[in-house]
């Protein structure tokens, strides 16, 4: 039998958390056809990778790339770190299906501007995905605030019946298009209004229909755990798994408490399923909040709509600047984004290390200083947690960012390398593999991706994003209940 590529001698960590070993891997198509110790045959393509491993494409569980895949379908930042599928529509915005009034609401307008949002339908946004065939395979979450921002005239109060009821529908619409399940952003000012009724309404739509909730939950300070346990009962209601989205304990007062929060999640395991995702650094980023602006949190700003100039700068020297306390120059600043450096790195590695936890850059590809997650969460894991913290074993760190992830958001035949399975495959250097982005240069690739591959075809190899454009639209898969 002829193969399109044969990979060699590589050292294959699985995704599964299994235990490493030797193998010769052939593909034909966008498949795996075989794994073998040693595969004969005359093949287009033979990689040598002696020396180096081979992993499953990681599966970036968070991210708002949602009109990245469109508009900038290279993919760079993602495939250069071994990424190959990504979930999007996160912390409830979603690119579809939305209809705009005007300028997009806070935080619609992390995603693009107003002429950027043409997707009133999930499924228009699934045909513009297909047309544009980006670098990665795509899997999309329907944004709560993206359905409050569609059917309500004012966002600062819960939705009426009769506006959930058709929110409730648009839902349903966009389920049975292929969209993945829903995310909510119950942190945010226009959505931190709806009551939890209004939240469980949705899920309940959503648990009929088989998909997953995620949440950025209403707080992740000193509350929390009050937080926590609206989404618990949201997500048992409507019988969706949960996914705890970027879990954290922000800001000093919270530090040290990751343990109770953990254990608040593995008691609710018992009776419900539930599972989180966590980016590895200890500073967030998003649209700046004033609520977050304290002495005690370095800020630093990434852009700022009425003043340009002052995006890549602290907050602090802006207010020295400007002769304003903190909390009067973020007011002036806005809208703006910022960077807070707002986590205890002992929460961080707790929660990292976690088994309900998989790995989600939630990078910001329109942010013009982005956080360095954007083009460096997933070396990082392997690099610095594992490798040079140990804080987990290679096989663990890889099942984090592919089986897990796979397992979680129910993506069919991906996330191991298996016989049969699609090949999403990355080839990296243990030894050298690194992330290079940093907070003060946050747009670099990392170092030691050999070569990364998507549904078979090589996306990106020799330091460079290759032309193969060769990702699909990712629809769930499990059991619709009508």
């Amino acid at each position: 039998m002829s193969y399109d590529t044969v990979i060699r001698n590589a050292q294959i960590v699985d995704g599964s958390g299994a235990a490493i070993y030797q193998s010769d891997i052939a593909i034909v198509g966008d498949r795996i056809e075989r794994i073998a110790e040693c595969i004969d045959g005359p093949a287009e393509r033979v990689v040598d990778a002696e020396g180096l491993h081979l992993a499953p494409g990681f599966i970036d569980v968070h991210t708002h790339d949602d009109l990245e895949v469109i508009l900038r379908p290279q993919m760079a930042a993602k495939v250069s770190q071994g990424v190959t599928t990504v979930v999007v529509g996160n912390c409830g915005i979603s690119a579809s299906p939305v209809s705009l009034r005007g300028a997009p609401p806070d935080p619609l307008n992390l995603l693009g501007v107003e002429g950027d949002f043409r997707y009133p339908r999930f499924a228009d946004y699934a045909a513009a995905v297909e047309r544009a065939r980006p670098n990665v395979n795509v899997g999309a979450l329907i944004g709560h605030t993206s359905l409050r921002n569609n059917q309500m005239s004012s966002l600062d109060r819960s939705a009426s019946e009769y506006e959930l009821s058709a929110m409730c529908a648009q839902l349903r619409e966009a389920l049975l298009e292929g969209a993945l399940g829903m995310s909510s952003g119950l942190a945010y000012a226009n959505a931190r209004h709806s009551d939890t009724s209004e939240v469980m309404a949705l899920a309940i739509e959503l648990g009929r229909l088989g998909g997953v909730y995620t949440t950025h939950l209403r707080t992740e300070f000193d509350r929390i755990l009050e937080a926590m346990g609206e989404a618990l009962v949201t997500a048992r209601e409507g019988r969706v798994p949960l996914v705890v989205s970027h879990l954290k304990c922000a800001g000093r007062g919270n530090w040290g408490r990751s343990g109770e929060v953990l254990e608040t999640l593995e008691n609710a395991a018992a009776q419900q399923k539930v599972a989180c995702d966590c980016y590895p650094y200890t500073a967030s980023s998003s649209t700046l909040d004033l609520a977050q602006v304290a002495a005690d949190a370095d800020i630093f700003i990434t852009w700022s709509e009425p003043f340009p100039d002052q995006g890549g700068r602290p907050l602090a020297d802006i207010a020295q600047d400007w002769n304003l306390s903190l909390l009067r120059a973020a007011e002036k600043l806005q809208p703006a984004g910022a960077v807070y450096h707002c986590m205890s790195a002992e929460d961080v590695l707790n929660i990292l290390s976690h088994p309900f936890t998989m790995v989600g850059s939630d990078g910001l590809p329109n942010d013009p200083h982005p956080h360095p997650r954007l083009w460096g969460a997933f070396p990082r894991v392997i690099a610095h947690y594992c490798r040079e913290l140990k804080l987990f074993e290679l096989p663990v760190a890889i099942h984090k960012m592919t089986g897990l992830s796979a397992r979680e958001f129910d993506l069919t035949d991906r996330g191991e390398i298996k016989v049969g399975n699609y090949a999403d495959l990355v080839l990296f250097d243990f030894e050298r593999i690194k992330s290079t982005a940093d907070y003060r240069n946050p747009q670099r690739p990392a170092k030691g991706i050999e070569s990364v591959w998507v549904n078979g075809a090589v996306s990106y190899s020799d330091g460079s994003v290759q032309p193969a454009r060769s990702g699909y639209l990712l629809s769930r898969s499990r059991q619709v209940f009508l």
